[in-house]
């Protein structure tokens, strides 16, 4: 049985990281600013009142987590705002990357005191932080901080190989949740995160940094 922090666990795709993590054994710790009824009912520990962007509410966090060992930390938490290049607006785009690319990175920092060797961190990006696919220009904000939180995980896989913690860059694919609009092209939560697992479970020292769709493919940077 490992223990599992799970950062933006209230919905969509956190949710069902700690509903699938909880029904195969794992201690899952979910961690939201809100907690939902559909969080609740899962039995997992629940810590609310964490938001990721504020360092004061991550050292809380520490403390209240003090002497408790993480096995697999994911890196959940995030937003998507969309930017046009006519609509461009450079308080959204800095929010993003303080969302969705140093706040991860910092959270990461305050809580590698707790992990030992052979833990694991999945740090959930999209493929719209690819350069080599961006085949369609636009969101802005949102793609830059995915490209900065790709590079982020990057230089962790080779920063923490020394501590023998291996690192995961995910994209969940294309997912039917409040963030996507429940889009009808989208696949469920349920299909995403069983994959999502799957490479995680795979992770090691030898395949760390390894930017991967949920599926299994290898995606191009």
């Amino acid at each position: 049985m490992a223990t599992v922090l799970v950062t933006g666990s209230n919905r969509g795709i956190g949710l069902e990281y700690c509903k699938q993590l909880k029904q195969r054994g794992d201690d899952v710790i979910a961690t939201c600013r809100t907690s939902s009824s559909e969080l609740d009912a899962l039995g997992v520990k629940v810590e609310t009142n964490v938001d990721v962007s504020s360092g004061e509410s991550v050292l809380n966090l520490k403390q209240k987590l003090e002497g408790t060992n993480i096995d697999v930390l994911i890196q959940n938490a995030g937003i998507a705002e969309y930017n046009s290049l006519l609509g461009l607006d450079p308080e959204s785009v800095i929010r993003q990357f303080q969302v969705n690319a140093l706040s991860p990175l910092c959270f990461t920092q305050a809580f590698l005191g707790q992990m030992r060797k052979g833990s694991k961190i999945a740090l959930m990006t999209s493929r719209m932080g690819s350069i080599d696919d961006n085949t369609s220009g636009g969101s802005y904000g949102y793609r830059m901080s995915k490209v900065a939180l790709c590079m982020a995980g990057k230089s962790l896989s080779i920063d923490l190989k020394t501590n023998e913690i291996s690192v995961a860059i995910l994209h969940p694919g294309l997912v039917a949740t409040r963030m996507t609009g429940f889009t009808s092209s989208g696949i469920s939560p349920e299909e995403s995160v069983k994959g999502l697992i799957a490479r995680i479970d795979s992770l090691n020292l030898t395949n760390s940094g390894t930017f991967w769709h949920a599926n299994g493919n290898i995606l191009p940077w």
